[in-house]
């Protein structure tokens, strides 16, 4: 694995650093249609600058950049504190998964409109009883001439209240292994019968929802990678969404950073616990950028993204977690006033990333989904056998 940057990628490093630097907007938090659409407006200067998915193939409108070129891009947005992106979940797995399983009329009919902001995606997948055994899933799709009939319920939609279009799983076969029965579906969210619900968090926002489906009526052809094929496209998806964490490493910095002003803060600076709590976390977040780095060059020698994703997902969720969870700690007393408390530390900020941070553990695949993938797909051990008795 080769570190050094390129000359090519040095200029590129500083070809953004500057566009970013005249142009990254100051936006306010999501709290309605409005303060959403100022996002997508600077989705739609990101991609008018040629920047919205530079790794995407020129053929569906990117630039062809490895993705260690795209590494660099989000090393310089999360430098330049380049606002939330709201279609990563259309940019890095809807488009990513049409351009491996879509027939050619289906990635001329989505992938524009991905690549511009003009369509906003959800994901579909978990449901009340279906989350990290997705296969589990219950919403049905039944075919009736040339629509399938969509029934059922979806849960932690992402995005979910202001999108336009969802990428979900469906039960098309219910006679078969349950792995082998869900077909991978687009859905116009406007269809008649969709019915959103935004469930409030913890720490007072709304970014997921609940999707009911009430008799949808789908186009057929809006099937991607075949009826009952929907896990193993599924499971492509999954590996996007697992992948490197592409400049997560630069925000778990400046996250490390805010840590030391807290420690500073409560005058802990000191204590040798907490030091080497901090001095410990620094050397995951180098840990996790190297192994990022390595998926990088395996993915650039033409290796596919395999088991090992979920080594990188599980070293960013755990480092999100444990940052936070650290903060937390160090303010003992202090971490159980009220945000808007005047000796409140961080004026409550840190508490609402703390508890966001919970949720790392969860979506992408939990943490005990992971270890099982790294133990059995990489490491190669046995699976445990089940008491007698069980189920």
């Amino acid at each position: 694995m080769d570190l050094r940057e390129t000359p090519e990628m040095q200029a590129f490093r500083e070809e953004v650093s500057t566009w970013l630097a005249a142009n990254v907007p100051d936006l306010p938090p999501v709290k309605g249609k409005e303060d959403f659409e100022l996002y997508r407006t600077w989705e739609r200067a990101l991609f008018d600058a040629g920047y919205a998915a530079i790794h995407w193939p020129k053929a569906f409108g990117g630039r062809d950049a490895d993705l260690m070129t795209q590494a660099v891009f989000a090393e310089e947005y999360a430098k330049a504190n380049g606002p939330q992106r709201i279609n990563t979940l259309g940019l890095g797995l809807a488009g990513p998964t049409l351009m491996v399983h879509g027939t050619p009329e289906q990635q001329a009919q989505w992938l524009p409109g991905i690549l511009s902001c003009e369509d906003i995606w959800c994901q579909g997948f978990s449901e009340p009883d279906a989350g990290s055994d997705l296969a589990a899933i219950r919403t049905t799709a039944v075919l009736e001439d040339d629509h399938y009939v969509v029934n059922g319920q979806k849960i932690w939609t992402s995005g979910g209240r202001f999108a336009d279009w969802i990428f979900t799983l469906v039960r098309t076969n219910p006679d078969v292994p349950k792995h082998k029965g869900i077909t991978y579906l687009m859905i116009d969210m406007s269809t008649p019968g969709i019915e959103v619900r935004p469930i409030n968090q913890i720490n007072n926002d709304a970014g997921f929802a609940e999707v009911f489906f009430d008799d949808v009526r789908v186009p057929a052809e809006n099937v991607v990678g075949g009826v009952d094929n929907g896990w193993a496209v599924a499971m492509t998806t999954l590996s996007f969404e697992r992948g490197t964490g592409l400049g997560s490493h630069v925000r778990f910095q400046k996250d490390l950073d805010g840590l030391v002003d807290i420690v500073r803060t409560v005058g802990a600076e000191d204590d040798p616990k907490v030091r080497d709590r901090i001095a410990a976390l620094h050397v995951r977040n180098q840990v996790f950028r190297r192994n990022g780095q390595r998926t990088l060059t395996s993915i650039t020698n033409g290796k596919p993204v395999g088991p090992e994703a979920s080594l990188n997902k599980l070293f960013w969720s755990t480092m999100e977690r444990d940052i936070f969870e650290t903060g937390m700690d160090v303010m003992g007393p202090l971490a159980e006033l009220a945000p808007d408390a005047d000796a409140a530390v961080d004026h409550g900020t840190w508490h609402k990333k703390y508890w966001y941070s919970r949720a790392a553990c969860i979506y992408a695949g939990t943490t005990q989904i992971q270890k099982n993938i790294i133990a059995e797909r990489v490491l190669g051990l046995p699976k445990e056998p089940r008491p007698a008795g069980t189920k």
